[in-house]
C-alpha cells in the first residue's frame, strides 16, 4: 500500500488561554488545501485520514469532497505539542518569541508528552493504517512533527527537526504489512508552485 503524508495547510494565529490551541486555516491554508486536493485528485486515493486537529481535518476536506468519501479523523496523529495553549505560523515568529527560547534551551520541550512517547504513538498510528488498508493508498493529513518523526523513525536518523515538510509538503511512503517500508518522495510542493509562499 502507499501512504500520501501531507502536513497540513497554513493555520491562523490563535491565543487560547488556558485552552490548547487549534486554529483553523488561514486564507492562504485554504489555497494549499484546494491546490493539494486538486493535484491529488488525478491519483487514485482510497481513504482520506486527518489527524483530530482542525488544521488538518480542513486541509482534508477538499480532497474528500472532490472523492467523495468520508474522512477518518485519528487522534493519535496530533502534533507533538497538541497541549501548548497557542499557535504562531514559524514565518511570524521573531527570533525572541517565547517556543524559539523554548526551543533553543531544551529542543525536546517540543513535545508535549516526551518524545519517546510521541515517536512511539506515531509509528503505530502509521502501522495500523498499513494493516487496515492493505492494497490501498491512503492520504494522511497531519503535522510537520508528525511527518517528521515518522521519516526519522524510517531512516533511522538523530535529528527529529532535520526532515521538516512544508505547509501541504507531501511525503511518499510505500509499506507492506511484512514490515518493509520504502520513503519514495519527501515534501513534495510542485502543486504549490503557482501560489505564494508565506
Amino acid at each position: 500500500m502507499e501512504l500520501l503524508i501531507i502536513r497540513h495547510g497554513l493555520p491562523e494565529s490563535q491565543q487560547s488561554g488556558n485552552n490548547a490551541a487549534d486554529p483553523p486555516l488561514s486564507n492562504q491554508g485554504r489555497r494549499q488545501a484546494d491546490a493539494t486536493a486538486e493535484f491529488l485528485t488525478g491519483e487514485t486515493v482510497d481513504a482520506v485520514i486527518t489527524s483530530t486537529m482542525i488544521r488538518a481535518v480542513e486541509t482534508g476536506r477538499p480532497l474528500a469532497s472532490r472523492l467523495h468519501v468520508e474522512p477518518k479523523e485519528r487522534s493519535d496523529l496530533v502534533e507533538s505539542d497538541h497541549r501548548r495553549n497557542s499557535y504562531t505560523p514559524a514565518e511570524e515568529m521573531h527570533a525572541d518569541h517565547e517556543v524559539i527560547q523554548e526551543f533553543l534551551e531544551d529542543p525536546m520541550s517540543m513535545f508535549s508528552d516526551g518524545f519517546e512517547a510521541f515517536r512511539d504513538r506515531v509509528v503505530n498510528a502509521f502501522d495500523e493504517l498499513v494493516i487496515s488498508h492493505q492494497g490501498q493508498t491512503v492520504a494522511v493529513f497531519c503535522h510537520g512533527m508528525v511527518t517528521s518523526v515518522y521519516l526519522q523513525s524510517l531512516l533511522a536518523h538523530d535529528n527529529p527537526f532535520a526532515l521538516m515538510p512544508d505547509y501541504c509538503g507531501i511525503t511518499r511512503v510505500s509499506a507492506s504489512s511484512s514490515g518493509l517500508r520504502t520513503v519514495r518522495s519527501v515534501n513534495e510542493t510542485g502543486h504549490l508552485r503557482h501560489l505564494p509562499r508565506p
